[in-house]
């Protein structure tokens, strides 16, 4: 094992200390000896199985039988979730050849930042994760179940199950991905068109004939955002089947990994003799391990705060610094845009999921000794799925890139570091993505622009107001302001001024889109302005130094001057109304901080 990487899981081991026992402690205190429906009175059981075939209650009134639960964030409007469409009755049939059951036990929201990017809805996004996690449990409070499938894809959804999940950390629980659509558009194409569109050189119906060429059928966005960059995490952690993060939907093999998963999970049962919870087996280690492949393969920045939720949930602390850490002894070797020009489909070509645990392994990047749904071992890994007359089975994965421009290797990486760089100064504390970066952009020293929504940024690019080197500052984003929405909109006009030769920056307390990075951007800006950070105190004209290589973010103004300014209040503007936005006020004060997950869910000490 990298030593690097060693040391820092064991600090992550030892300032979890406690808050892990509890963890254990607490899941240890839910499990049942039995099926858990045996401590369930006879009306509360019939209540439960009310509705089941006479086959299915007679299994759920015995205590021999395990009854799986089904969460799936199912609709048919979004890509990514419409193939969950036909899984229930497959799982259903599948369990049942086990001799258990398995019910749906509830659905949750699923939302498309895709969808609702620059719109009102985004600023619930960031917020939909906890409802997501909180749907779930109420799915799984009826205590009828002994083990958990989770369905869902893509950028809040799945860690809302994960969260979800570790807090039903006495349930078995085997994730169940639905894979992504055929390859559309080249994705630089498709960053083409938007920027013609940005310069007004196309209008709206040449920029929707791009978008659709790119997005057009069931399954999840091809670039490697938030979505694709969530099923990589979860493999990694050893919550899929091997192998079936990136098969496509709608074809026999995903069927049988449908089919495959669902039995799978009925092998982890108390029933089976082989228990294993999903609190038990993601430990600190398989934390490090998600963190580190999703700096291999420069991934989304969501997921540093995802990852920290999730984690947290498991009794385990992560926090910023940890990124940044593992990203000095992570290579960075894949290409998958917006790193380069690849979609997911052709990082599955080139040798996929298998050949990318194969390379962690042999250099000692992750540990490999880790539980899974499958055993002991990430080795298992290595292999990927096929069929073989009809029979699913697993073979060796590729043992070398079959497009070294996709998948490189550790010892010839693409990058030396894993592109995620923490930047620190008298602003607070933020993330940088720099794997996407051009040479040459990772120092922008440079006077601010200040706003304080992102259609302002829009408003003076159109204007011709930003034809110069500066920083753009766009604050009020923060989780407790507005929910920290996604500021992907301000890509094509930033990324427009720099193809012109200005040396151009984003610093904000908000998020940018997991498919991000071609602008230095620090992101996720601890303390965001409503709480009071420097960030609120900014002027226009100010100078700011954004240093990608030694990690500084600086406001270059006088510590004198700075104390006789007050901080800017944030002017609400409808921005709480509208969309639902006004019932989700309890959540929005309650978030803590980006370093801490931007999470609602867990009490003030915890936070």
């Amino acid at each position: 094992m990298n030593k690097q990487i060693v040391a820092i899981t064991e600090r992550i081991v030892e300032r979890s200390k406690t808050t892990r026992a509890n963890y254990l402690a607490k899941i240890e205190r839910e499990k049942s000896e039995t099926v858990h429906r045996a401590s369930l009175s006879c009306g509360n059981l019939a209540h439960g199985f009310a509705a089941c075939g006479k086959e299915d209650k007679a299994k759920l009134r015995g205590l021999n039988h395990s009854d799986v639960a089904i969460i799936s964030a199912y609709n048919d409007m979004l890509s990514a979730h419409q193939p969950y469409q036909t899984y229930p009755d497959i799982i259903k049939a599948a369990v049942a050849e086990t001799g258990g059951v398995a019910q749906f036990a509830g659905g949750v929201p699923a939302m498309c930042d895709g969808v609702t990017q620059g719109q009102p809805g985004m600023d619930l996004s960031l917020m939909s994760r906890d409802v997501i996690a909180m749907a779930s449990a109420v799915g799984l409070s009826h205590n009828m179940f002994d083990g958990a499938l989770m369905l869902g894809i893509c950028d809040k959804i799945v860690p809302g199950l994960l969260i979800a999940s570790m807090t039903f950390g006495h349930l078995p629980t085997v994730f169940v991905p639905a894979g992504p659509m055929p390859s559309g558009i080249p994705n630089k194409e498709k960053a083409r068109v938007r920027q013609q569109f940005a310069k007004g050189e196309i209008g709206e119906d040449k920029l929707l004939e791009a978008e659709s060429a790119s997005y057009h059928s069931a399954g999840t966005c091809t670039f490697f955002g938030t979505a694709n960059s969530n099923q990589l995490v979860v493999e990694v952690m050893g919550l899929h089947l091997p192998g079936a993060s990136f098969v496509a939907p709608n074809t026999e093999l995903r069927e049988e990994l449908t089919k495959a998963a669902a039995r799978q999970v009925t092998r982890l049962t108390q029933q089976s003799g082989n228990y294993m919870p999903i609190g038990k087996m993601v430990d600190e280690r398989s934390i490090v391990n998600a963190i580190v492949a999703l700096l291999a393969t420069g991934g989304s920045t969501n997921l540093t705060m995802h990852i920290i939720a999730f984690a947290k949930a498991a009794g385990i602390i992560i926090n910023f610094q940890d990124f940044n850490d593992l990203s000095d002894a992570v290579p960075l070797i894949t290409r998958i845009y917006p790193n380069g020009h690849a979609d997911i489909n052709h990082f599955q070509q080139a040798g996929g999921m298998a050949l990318l645990f194969k390379q962690l392994i042999e250099a000692g990047l992750v540990h490999e000794d880790v539980e899974t749904i499958c055993g002991r071992g990430l080795t298992r890994y290595t292999k990927q799925p096929v069929l073989e007359n009809g029979q699913l089975t697993w073979v060796d994965g590729a043992t070398t890139s079959g497009d070294p421009e996709v998948i490189a290797t550790t010892d010839k990486p693409f990058k030396a570091d894993g592109g995620l760089k923490v930047l620190k100064g008298n602003l607070g504390i933020s993330v940088l993505k720099t794997s996407s970066l051009r040479d040459g952009s990772f120092v922008i020293k440079a006077p601010a622009v200040v706003f304080e929504d992102q259609h302002e940024l829009d408003v003076a690019f159109k204007a011709g107001e930003l034809d110069k080197d500066f920083v753009a500052v766009v604050r009020f984003q923060g989780p407790k302001a507005r929910g920290m929405p996604e500021l992907h909109k301000l890509t094509p006009p930033l990324g427009v001024l720099q193809d012109k030769g200005y040396k151009v920056a984003l610093v904000t307390d908000g998020r940018m889109s997991g498919a991000s990075g071609k602008v230095p951007a620090a992101i996720h800006l601890c303390p965001e302005a409503l709480d009071g950070g420097l960030i609120a105190k900014i002027n226009t004209g100010d100078m700011i130094l954004l240093d990608g290589e030694t990690g500084e973010l600086t406001l270059l103004v006088d510590d004198a001057e700075l104390a006789k300014r007050e901080l800017s209040q944030f002017q609400v503007n409808g921005h709480h109304q509208g969309m639902g936005r006004e019932i989700f006020g309890f959540m929005r004060r309650n978030l803590s901080s980006a370093e801490t997950g931007a999470c609602s869910l867990f009490s003030d000490e915890e936070k």
